[in-house]
């Protein structure tokens, strides 16, 4: 009976020696520097982003990937503060991702990115025509990077335009409204596609079409996801400030220019207060 004793004791004592030792399973697992320097790019910390990014970067073997949230982080910062060193560093980080050994997702992301930076260098058709066909990809997209894409590609071409002949221009204005009106049959919240098709007509110079498409864009404006906040607000400024002094102008026999477009401020004001929310 002793010998037992001692023998419980012992084996008493070597479970609780091995319910001690700790689990390595239990271990919360080491934070993923990439996803990481992600979350900052995505949250708007642009250069908190460029830091996380920069040092994942620069380690031996590091995913593509990183060189890319490089690039597309420093673009962003440019954006903000036009520092021209931020455009040329994401130059560089673009140009050394290995496409080939990204994702299709990320690879249209690299695209997405050297696009917009073609479109920050003031290379407008260039930027255009590298976006171009990510239009017809947009299913891959979050719904704000298809208004990206959808605005840098239709800034690009307008402002492409505004470079070219008076007699070239309304064939470029006509792409941009066969493109969008294929985009918002797809996505018809997007903010963007419904914006540039008013603003392509008042390029064009059909100021009924731009008013009657502005209006339109007030009315679709309650499908996006802000319930049409910003896009009511551009498509106000493009109104008062574009549409109704366009109007104006062609008013060969209105002695009163002011009270002309008190007239159609007036009538923009009951037409778009009808669909106030």
């Amino acid at each position: 009976m002793q010998a037992l004793s001692v023998f419980v004791r012992v084996c008493a004592c070597l479970v609780l020696v091995v319910v001690g030792v700790p689990v390595a399973a239990a271990q919360p697992p080491a934070p993923d520097p990439l996803a990481r320097a992600s979350q900052l790019y995505n949250s708007g910390d642009y250069d908190a982003a460029v830091t996380a990014a920069r040092e994942v970067s620069a380690r031996p073997g590091a995913p593509p990937e990183a060189r890319l949230l490089l690039g597309r982080a420093l673009l962003e910062r440019h954006r903000a503060s036009r520092m021209a060193e931020d455009l040329t560093g994401a130059r560089s980080a673009l140009v050394a991702v290995d496409a080939t050994a990204l994702s299709d997702r990320a690879r249209l992301d690299l695209v997405i990115g050297l696009g917009e930076a073609l479109y920050l260098d003031g290379q407008y058709r260039p930027a255009a025509l590298l976006l171009e066909p990510v239009l017809e990809q947009m299913g891959l997209l979050s719904p704000v990077a298809r208004e990206q894409v959808v605005d840098w590609w239709g800034t690009a071409m307008d402002r492409y335009a505004q470079t070219r002949p008076p007699e070239q221009r309304g064939s470029i204005y006509d792409e941009i409204s066969a493109r969008l009106r294929s985009h918002l049959a797809r996505y018809p919240d997007s903010s963007a596609a419904a914006y540039w098709l008013p603003a392509a007509a008042l390029a064009r110079g059909d100021l009924e079409l731009a008013w009657d498409l502005a209006l339109t864009g007030w009315v679709r404006s309650t499908l996006a996801a802000d319930h049409g906040v910003a896009l009511r607000t551009d498509l106000d400024r493009l109104m008062t400030q574009a549409i109704i002094p366009e109007r104006v102008k062609r008013l060969a026999d209105e002695p009163d220019a002011a009270a002309a477009a008190a007239r159609f401020a007036s009538e923009w004001d009951e037409a778009k207060g009808r669909w106030r929310r």
